[in-house]
């Protein structure tokens, strides 16, 4: 097996959920190997901080640097466990040591075998503002739409105020449902991306009879396979 190298942080309950959810998946098929996981977890104020300012150049090196150190480590390729960093995913992976499993590649498979056309994105405000979803769906046709301005800066400060801190509410999952259904109706998607890999502690059913595709788990299961050398 390969060892893992993961960059976590970004937040902090997602990184959990990732170490669960790889743990969990050699457990499921009988336990006999453990992976050997090493975390770097990088400070997920300074990142937003480096996106919002758009000091790409700044953020490239950060992400770069920590995957340096994942190598020094020991880890054989690695990942970055959340989707807003993607944003500059092309740039890292070309300065990178080790071979990368991208969240955004892997969520787009995913969506073409499922033969979606039109499939709905919410997350950051970083991630639905810009396109790096859209270009690597692009080349499958498949658009990518975002919620109007008012449901993504909701949906930005729920994630931010209460989700990224474990804070799960009732009335924030029923918020986020009533904009999903609203891109139903109006924008006709026939799919949900969770582009927040916080987002499937909060949503973790399908609903309105289209999937929502989970991007913690779309991830994990390639990483997985990547590990165990079955990626292909």
């Amino acid at each position: 097996m390969k060892k893992i190298g993961l960059v976590g942080g970004l937040g902090p309950e997602s990184t959990i959920d990732y170490y669960r959810g790889i743990l969990n998946s050699f457990k499921d098929n009988g336990g006999k190997d453990i992976p050997e996981i090493i975390l770097y977890s990088a400070n997920v104020t300074y990142l937003l901080n480096l996106i919002a300012g758009q000091k790409w150049t700044e953020l490239v090196n950060y992400l770069v640097d920590i995957l340096f150190n994942l190598k020094s480590a020991g880890a054989e390729f690695g990942f970055i466990s959340a989707n807003t960093p993607h944003i500059v995913f092309n740039e890292v992976a070309a300065k990178s040591p080790l071979p990368l499993i991208s969240i955004v590649e892997e969520t787009y498979k995913i969506s073409k075998s499922l033969d979606i056309k039109n499939i709905g994105l919410i997350g950051t405000k970083f991630t639905m503002e810009n396109s790096f979803y859209q270009e690597v769906f692009s080349k499958g046709k498949i658009q990518v739409l975002v919620p109007n301005n008012e449901d993504q800066e909701y949906i930005h400060n729920k994630l931010m105020m209460e989700i990224v801190y474990g804070i799960l509410k009732d009335e924030t999952r029923d918020g986020f449902l009533s904009i999903i259904q609203s891109m139903k109706e109006k924008k006709q998607i026939e799919g949900i991306i969770l582009g927040c890999t916080e987002f499937p502690l909060l949503l973790k059913n399908n609903a309105f009879g289209i999937p929502f595709l989970n991007t913690t788990a779309i991830h994990i299961d390639s990483i997985v396979n990547y590990c165990k050398n079955k990626y292909l």
